[in-house]
């Protein structure tokens, strides 16, 4: 994605739009768990994350969709810095200077997933698309209450816990978001294999959740609306 806005802090990349959005949503690629250092240039981790905007661009062509990507400071999380999670947080706020007061789907992968499910409580989120997210025992779940949340996962991800990622789902639904586990049948962390069903169902749940497209019976309950985290 070629950046055409950004931010003081440049932690956002948007596409140029010649249209007056009526949502958006924030793409949040992966990292490391600890890492101080700047992404490199070539960051695979972004890279990996182009197919997946790619398709939501183009399945929202027509809808004034505005499709940003976060751009990290650091490249890794860093412990209770959350170094991702703030970046985010930043990134969200300059994709609404620049789209306005609309609904926002946040799109993350691993340690952008983990970022995603945090964020998740600002007012303007509508749900969010976890992919292979990391998600550690004894995160916060609080700020998911009311929201949709799908995730997907394959059991066979070495580098994220599948089995971690349904125990979050499962708490997050114990008081009262909207969840949906989708396990992948192949992938890995890197979502290599069978790319096109992970980009796919990608696509297709956050046309669902940008209310472009029926969403799966899980997602569809009423959703309330609560504070930022």
């Amino acid at each position: 994605m070629e950046p055409t806005t950004a931010d003081a802090h440049d932690a956002l990349a948007v596409r140029w739009a010649p249209f007056a959005p009526r949502a958006a949503v924030l793409v949040l690629n992966g990292g490391r768990a600890d890492a101080l250092e700047a992404p490199p240039r070539l960051n695979l981790p972004a890279l990996r994350m182009r197919p997946v905007a790619t398709g939501i661009v183009r399945a929202t062509q027509h809808d004034h969709v505005l499709v940003g990507h976060v751009r990290y400071r650091h490249r890794g999380w860093n412990g209770g810095r959350a170094d991702a999670l703030q970046d985010a947080r930043e990134a969200l706020r300059a994709l609404l200077r620049t789209a306005g007061d609309v609904p926002v789907v946040l799109v993350g992968h691993s340690m952008g997933g983990r970022a995603a499910l945090r964020l998740a409580g600002d007012p303007h989120v509508n749900g969010v698309v976890a992919l292979a997210p990391w998600c550690p025992p004894g995160d916060p779940v609080d700020q998911l209450r009311g929201r949709r949340v799908a995730a997907l996962h394959d059991p066979a991800d070495r580098v994220t816990s599948a089995r971690e990622t349904w125990d979050l789902l499962d708490r997050a639904d114990r008081i009262g978001a909207h969840t949906l586990a989708v396990p992948m049948a192949a992938g890995g962390h890197a979502m290599l294999r069978d790319a096109r069903a992970w980009h796919r169902t990608t696509t297709s749940l956050t046309l669902g959740l940008l209310g472009l497209a029926p969403l799966p019976a899980a997602l569809a309950g009423r959703v309330q609306r609560g504070s930022a985290e």
